[in-house]
């Protein structure tokens, strides 16, 4: 861990800044005279900002240098009680940026006149902002920036009881930066074995039992959705890891599982994407980057619930064996699906995963998956999509999104949109040639095999967004380790399931 957390419900005082060559002030948004304001240099900055003819402290960040032997680096801004988790965090990344350029050893965050919720709500952004700063994301350049090394950072929270929950971000962040880190990884440095050899360390790392359904097992469990895509590879490194978490006495209990799209890199198949979209298709194993993260991060913070973690590892190749249109293949409930386009592959693999996962009867299904550009389309990056086979689950997740600063936004699974997949020859379509609702269509197609299990599916619109996304700075955001947190611990999801 980078950061090393102290708080302090005391207010900051001026040999406080002075000990520390950054900090970070954070007023409430208020039309007080400047010159009143109770904290250390509150009267220099204050000229500062008359000089430009300012007489409210800025919502924007103020960065300046204050006039002391430290020549103390201080940002300052105000925030609204109002604010959303995702403007708390979009701001504190914006005012952690100037000091985590310059890789402090000590850093002093100043929560001035912010009631204990509010000041709460700020550091928790804070943190979570610097977690996210200070972690470096792998760079293949020869010659390597000494801004890239890794350093501890001594912080100070001043103004912040000790309900600030400092191990959670912790584990958030970790989990966050795996998911990041996997999935900035350059295709041929994650293969679909390299990959297994990644997540073998982590089981032996953290007690996961781990098992691999190889292609041979998966010929044997009838998987012929996963198998049509992983066919036009040349080797048979592709398979589902199955990962479990279980805490002590609750090895046979239902619990959680967590599913992820795990596809290395995407051509397209035989409907081979142009070069434009096939750049930065090795991301496109970012839903199983999440889940993974995600299991981290609950592993960390040791919930007392079970975990099954379901990764779909393949990649999307053409070649001579690869699948292509018109094809019938034979997923492992039994259905017979229709092949209308080979660059719709991400549902057929997680169609199998989510058939073997439904078959243990978890108390909950969450998967990830970077699965169509509908859903971009509809949101942009900035949210993704949520859909759910239970009405409960469409609240929680709004209100998981909302509360996490990871927004999702929920989208209709009424049963008439299976008429779009009806096929002449086969059970079911794939997908349609139209692209006419096609993150609704993808998700009513998976909704076949989750065998009427609590199901919630996130369609992750927002797992690249370019310069960065809430409290990220960079453009892979990891996006769904939060949300998934929020909904478990915070809007206690398993629990209210099981009371429906």
């Amino acid at each position: 861990m980078l950061l090393k957390v102290h708080r302090t419900a005391n207010a900051a005082k001026e040999k406080d800044f002075d000990h520390h060559a950054h900090v970070i002030v954070v007023l409430p948004k208020a039309d007080a005279d400047l010159r009143k304001t109770p904290f250390p240099y509150a009267e220099t900055l204050a000229q500062r900002l008359r000089r430009q003819d300012q007489k409210q402290w800025p919502s924007a960040p103020l960065t300046v240098d204050l006039p002391n032997a430290a020549g103390t680096r201080a940002t300052l801004a105000t925030v609204s009680p109002l604010a959303s988790t995702f403007e708390l965090l979009t701001l504190a990344r914006k005012l952690v940026t100037p000091h985590t350029e310059q890789r402090p050893e000590t850093l002093g965050i100043a929560l001035v006149g912010l009631d204990d919720t509010l000041a709460k709500r700020c550091a928790e952004a804070l943190l979570a902002a610097l977690h996210a700063a200070t972690f470096r994301l792998p760079t293949y350049k020869r010659d390597k920036s000494p801004a890239r090394e890794t350093r501890s950072i001594a912080v100070t929270v001043y103004g912040c009881d000790n309900s600030l929950n400092v191990e959670r971000l912790a584990a958030e962040a970790d989990g966050n930066n795996l998911a990041r880190r996997l999935t900035s990884l350059p295709p041929n440095y994650l293969t679909p074995l390299l990959y297994r050899k990644e997540i073998e360390k982590l089981a032996k790392e953290h007690n996961w039992r781990m098992t691999f359904y190889d292609m041979k097992r998966l010929r044997k469990e009838n998987c012929g959705a996963f198998l049509a895509v992983a066919q036009g590879s040349e080797n048979d490194e592709a398979g589902i890891v199955h990962l479990r978490y279980a805490p002590r006495g609750k090895a046979t209990e239902r619990g959680l599982a967590l599913v992820g799209k795990g596809v290395c890199f995407d051509t397209g198949g035989n409907n081979l994407k142009p070069a434009k979209s096939m750049h930065g298709m090795h991301e496109d194993m970012e839903g199983s980057a999440v889940a993974l993260g995600t299991l981290l991060a609950l592993s960390r913070l040791q919930v007392d619930f079970p975990i099954d973690c379901w990764l779909a590892l393949t990649e999307n190749l053409i070649g001579p064996r690869a699948f292509k249109q018109n094809d019938v293949v034979t997923a492992s409930n039994g259905t017979h699906v229709e092949i209308v386009h080979t660059d719709a592959e991400g549902r057929l693999i997680l169609a199998d995963t989510l058939h073997l996962v439904s078959r243990q009867k978890p108390r909950l299904i969450v998967d990830y998956a970077t699965l169509t550009g509908a859903c971009v389309y509809a949101l942009s990056t900035r949210y993704s999509g949520a859909f759910c086979n239970r009405p409960v689950l469409h609240d929680l997740a709004l209100q998981a999104g909302r509360d996490s600063g990871e927004r999702v936004w929920p989208f209709p699974m009424d049963d008439d949109f299976d008429t779009d997949l009806e096929s002449q020859v086969a059970d079911i379509k794939q997908c349609t040639l139209a692209g006419e609702a096609d993150h609704i269509l993808a998700a009513r197609f998976l909704n076949r095999f989750v065998a009427n299990t609590p199901w919630l599916h996130i369609d992750l619109a927002a797992g690249n967004n370019k310069g960065g996304l809430a409290h990220i700075p960079s453009d892979i955001t990891g996006f769904g380790v939060r949300f998934t947190l929020n909904l478990l611990i915070d809007q206690g999801a398993l629990e209210k399931l099981d009371e429906v």
